[in-house]
C-alpha cells in the first residue's frame, strides 16, 4: 500500500474539505479518467483495492495512471478504551479528495473496457466519482 516514506510530522489534524480542486482536475496523461464529484478521504487501501480492481477488468491491458498519493495520516483510539489520554496512534494513511480532482486515468484500451474498468473502481472508494474522456 501507498505511504510516505518519511514525514515532519506523526500526527495531523483533519483540517475543513472546502473549494474545489485546481491542480489534478484536467486530464493530462490518458484518454479516460475517474473524476471525484464530492469531498472526502481516500485510504490507500481504497486507492489499491481499486487499482487492483481495474488492472483485473482489463487483463493488464493498456496504461494507467494514478493520480492521488495518501500523504496524510488519521488516528483511531483502540477499541473499549475511555475517553481523554491523548490522541490515538497512527491508524493509516489517506488522501484528501475535493471535488473535480483525477484520480484515476487509463489509455491503451476501448471506451466500453475503460469505462466498466473505472466503474468497478469507483465502488471501491468513498467518494462520488464520475467517468470522463478525452474531447
Amino acid at each position: 500500500m501507498l505511504s510516505p516514506n518519511k514525514v515532519k510530522y506523526r500526527k495531523q489534524q483533519r483540517g475543513r474539505m472546502k473549494g474545489k480542486a485546481h491542480r489534478g482536475s484536467a486530464l493530462n496523461f490518458g484518454d479516460f479518467g475517474l473524476q471525484a464529484v464530492e469531498c472526502g478521504t481516500v485510504t490507500s487501501k481504497q486507492i489499491e483495492a481499486a487499482r487492483i480492481a481495474m488492472n483485473r477488468h482489463v487483463k493488464r491491458d493498456g496504461k494507467m495512471w494514478i493520480r492521488i498519493f495518501p500523504d496524510k495520516p488519521f488516528t483511531k483510539k483502540p477499541a473499549e478504551v475511555r475517553m481523554g489520554k491523548g490522541k490515538g496512534g497512527t491508524e493509516g494513511w489517506c488522501a484528501v479528495i475535493k471535488p473535480g480532482r483525477i484520480i484515476y486515468e487509463m489509455e491503451g484500451i476501448s471506451r466500453e473496457m475503460a469505462k466498466e474498468a473505472l466503474r468497478l473502481a469507483a465502488h471501491k472508494l468513498s467518494v462520488k466519482t464520475k467517468f470522463i474522456e478525452r474531447d
